[in-house]
């Protein structure tokens, strides 16, 4: 699809995942990333499973320091130049992660920010860890550290308030050149961006080439769908099911006379390989129901179509879903005519 860095996973994790990071960075041509702490066998593991970048992190709030590292702050701010060097010294490119960096003090944040730049880290990432930043915040945040560095910046955001896509736009707003994201938003506790969300937002609203293939957007969430076993809301923007349905009768009557009136215009279902759907139900206008009798290859008259919506109406008022079985059943009973196709012979 022509996405631009796979975070792989964590080699030192086990001897299954180091084999698995190993595989995928020598099956693409893709930049394969390993995670690593900054702890010496984390490096090494991530060296070693042939990946062309290593992401170190290590936490830099007051919080996680004292209650998860049970360090100091010197502590982290010493293996973090240590791990960043050590990577760069076996000719690997490197991305420097302070985590918990939206609940970090600042001044510290800025102080390893710089330590790290100093050591030649290529990427700096700010990951908004719990996700509790708002996007002008944390747009504020990302601006701040982009002024204190040479590398470029990358941002890792947190679905907790349902701001992971805005915080992540955010940061590129800031100068940011990167953003971590997950396909259908996957990831700890909420999850974090969407692969979708983010990357249909910078080719629609932002205008921005990103060189992947988003007509493949709706194939992918799919698949990680079925994999992952964790099943796509409804209402899940960009592959969601209904991302592209319209049953409201106004809105249905619009969009078969012009897709933009109540769809975003910039993006279609045809740019993320989806179908445009008309939902038939108790909303459901005359409209609707005259383009799926067409389809079904019926050919009603205006009193038959007032007839079929009725009924549609009626049956999805009660909560029952309107299949094409039922309508065409609906359609029957008022006596609906099929469409006559000529025959043709040559």
């Amino acid at each position: 699809m022509g996405t631009h860095v796979i975070e792989a996973g964590f080699p030192v994790n086990s001897d299954a995942e180091f084999e698995a990071v190993r595989d995928i960075a020598a099956s693409t041509s893709t930049t394969v990333c390993g995670l690593a702490r900054v702890v010496e066998a984390d490096v090494e593991a991530a060296l070693e499973s042939g990946v062309e970048l290593v992401h170190v992190f290590v936490s830099t709030s007051d919080v996680q320091l004292q209650d998860s590292m049970h360090a100091t702050r010197e502590d982290a701010l010493e293996r973090a130049v240590t791990s960043v060097e050590r990577v760069k010294e076996a000719g690997v490119e490197v991305m420097f992660s302070p985590m918990d960096a939206t609940r970090t003090d600042e001044s510290f944040l800025i102080e390893v920010v710089e330590a790290v730049s100093e050591a030649g880290t290529d990427w700096i990432n700010i990951p908004d860890t719990t996700g509790v930043a708002t996007p002008g915040r944390f747009q504020q945040l990302v601006g701040t550290v982009v002024e204190h560095t040479d590398a470029r910046v990358d941002v890792h955001t947190h679905d907790d308030f349902g701001l992971a896509t805005a915080n992540a736009l955010s940061g590129y707003e800031a100068g940011a050149a990167q953003s971590q994201v997950s396909v259908n938003g996957i990831g700890e506790r909420a999850g974090n961006a969407a692969y979708e969300e983010v990357a249909m937002a910078l080719e629609s609203l932002y205008d921005v080439d990103t060189g992947i293939d988003t007509t493949r957007i709706t194939e992918l969430s799919r698949l990680i769908e079925e994999k992952s076993s964790i099943a796509i809301p409804g209402n899940k923007p960009v592959v969601g099911g209904n991302a592209f349905a319209h049953e409201s009768g106004i809105h249905a009557a619009g969009v078969i006379e012009n897709a933009d009136t109540f769809e975003p215009g910039v993006m279609t279902p045809e740019m993320v390989g989806a179908e445009r759907e008309l939902v038939l139900g108790k909303h459901t206008g005359t409209h609707s129901v005259r383009e799926r009798l067409a389809e079904a290859g019926y050919d009603p008259t205006d009193e038959e179509v007032r007839q079929v919506t009725r009924r549609v109406k009626d049956y999805g008022a009660e909560k029952r879903q309107v299949t094409l079985d039922v309508l065409e059943r609906f359609a029957d009973e008022v006596g609906v005519d099929r469409t006559r196709l000529e025959e043709v012979s040559a």
